[in-house]
């Protein structure tokens, strides 16, 4: 199925100052994530950002909490983000593509996804933008999501379909920033 603007919601999950230093290549995860947020707010993407247990594992960094509005973090201690009871209230009705990145894949992100998947919603997972503290883990992570129907998608992947077309000006701003 492909991707369109208007049914999609971002969501980021559990990207915190006291795991990030952890994760397996987390400057390329953390580029990754900020790439996606922008790219969302360029479009006109809602996108929505979870925070595990923040007072033990810290907030989201300021560089990616910023780009988001309080009434779209949520605070959770559940691993699965569709647990916690509001996160399917923050995400619009009509809306039932959900691009999933962040951490950690085989825990926060894994329990979410498969949650999503069984409650209906078609879901995306920017393989860039996830990361694991163990690298084996991401990969089993991300091969188990996929078998149960999440759709592991790339950046570009993604940019191009939430476009849809070209020439026009948001195009040309996204090829400018985003397209490398």
């Amino acid at each position: 199925m492909k991707i369109l603007p208007s049914n999609s919601t971002l969501l980021l999950i559990d990207v915190q100052e006291k795991l990030l230093p952890k994760i397996y290549e987390n400057e390329e995860v953390m580029k990754s994530v900020i790439w996606v947020v922008d790219l969302a707010q360029t479009i006109g993407i809602p996108h929505i950002l979870t925070e595990h247990c923040p007072h033990k594992i810290g907030t989201t960094p300021a560089t990616v909490r910023d780009k988001f509005e309080e009434k779209d973090i949520i605070t959770k201690v559940y691993f699965s983000a569709v647990r916690e009871g509001n996160l399917l209230d923050k995400i619009q009705k009509e809306r039932k593509q959900i691009i999933v990145a962040g951490t950690e894949a085989h825990i926060c992100v894994q329990q979410t996804v498969l949650d999503l998947l069984e409650l209906g919603y078609e879901v995306f997972i920017l393989d860039s933008a996830v990361g694991t503290r163990i690298p084996n883990d991401k990969e089993r992570a991300l091969e188990r999501m996929s078998k149960n129907g999440a759709e592991i998608i790339t950046p570009d992947m993604l940019a191009f379909e939430w476009l849809e077309k070209a020439e026009t000006p948001l195009f040309k701003e996204v090829l400018t920033k985003f397209i490398k």
